[in-house]
Order: structure tokens, then sequence, then C-alpha cells
């Protein structure tokens, strides 16, 4: 581990660099434009962080982040109300709304089925997802989930839950996506198409 000469510098540095993919390196060179700024921009960009953690909330609807009961996206009257498009987590919502090219509404899981890292069906928001079909006029649900095998086992188990509701349609995005790979690496042109061009979902 390298010291500078200031305690105070290393200190700012190691908790950059405990960010995920941060290394030190880049750790310092965040710490050194926050020197830059004034006083007043250092603690805005302090107070916003303090804010996010005591104030941010989950919706209780979709799990999304909110900042009050319900998310954004669940209270805009714009969304489509009759789509739901299943994740697994935050950051495959703002791959996807990166595209422009959904317009429905979304479900968090918090994890796909996961045996080998204990994670199972229990542990996800399946239950609700199911209250939110047998409460909504839920028309169509997407998986839009890994093109992993737990994104598959997640998407198939949930799957055979659903496909005896008449009249609900259930897809999955095309795969454009290779096989293996997360969705929040998938350049945004290609999981703007596989949106477009979902398929049937079938065992």
């Amino acid at each position: 581990m390298q010291n500078h000469s200031s305690k105070l510098l290393d200190n700012a540095v190691e908790q950059f660099a405990s960010l995920p993919g941060i290394g030190r390196k880049t750790a310092l060179k965040f710490v050194l434009h926050l020197l830059k700024k004034s006083p007043e921009e250092v603690t805005a960009f302090i107070q916003s962080l303090d804010d996010l953690k005591k104030n941010i909330k989950e919706c209780r609807k979709c799990h999304n982040m909110a900042d009050s009961e319900l998310c954004e996206i669940c209270t805009d009257p714009q969304r489509d109300p009759h789509t739901i498009c299943v994740v697994e987590n935050l950051k495959d919502i703002l791959s996807i709304e990166a595209t422009g090219q959904y317009h429905g509404l979304y479900h968090v899981l918090g994890g796909i089925i996961s045996p080998i890292d204990g994670i199972g069906p229990s542990d996800l928001h399946i239950d609700s997802l199911l209250q939110r079909i047998e409460n909504e006029d839920i028309q169509e649900i997407i998986f839009a989930l890994s093109a992993t095998i737990e994104g598959d086992t997640t998407g198939y188990f949930i799957y055979k839950r659903l496909k005896n509701h008449e009249n609900l349609t259930i897809s999955t995005i095309a795969k454009g996506i290779s096989v293996g790979n997360d969705l929040e690496y998938t350049d945004e042109l290609t999981l703007g198409r596989s949106i477009l061009n979902r398929i049937a979902f079938g065992e």
C-alpha cells in the first residue's frame, strides 16, 4: 500500500479505493480533483451522499430505488401499465432505460437463483411479482435477465408459476446478447434490439 505525505490524503484515498472497480491510482485522482473544488462544492458532494444514504427507499411495488414510497417509473402516467419487464437489479433498469426502446414498468428481483451462492427463490422478489400479476391488469411479462445458466433458471422458475395464466404473454429478450453476458455489459443498440425483437418464453 502506497503512503503519501498526508494521513488525511491516505484516508480519503482508501475510502474511494474501497469502491468496486476503483484502484488506488483512480482513487487518488478523485481525491486530488475534490481538493481543487471549492468548500461549497465539496460540502454539496458530501451532502448528496449523506442524503442518499439516509433517505433512499425501495419502491414498494417494483423494488426499484425511489425517493418516496413509489418510484418515478411506477408513477409515470406515460408508461405502459400492462407490461412488466423483470430484471435482476437496478443497473439493468438503467441499461434498458438508456436504450429508449422500452416504455413499460419493471420488477426488480434483487438477484437471480444461484444454489452455489445459497440464493433460492424465497430470497428474491418473486412472490411480489406474482401478486402484481394477480392484482394488476398485466398483459405481458418480459424476462430481461442475464444470458447465464442462473438467469435462465430464474426465468424458467417464474415461467412455470405463470404459464397457466390466461391472456398473459410471457416473453424474453431476443438472444442478441452473448451467452454468459450480464445485461449491464451489453451495448445499448444490441440491448434495444433485443427488447424490440423479444420472443415467446417457452420450455
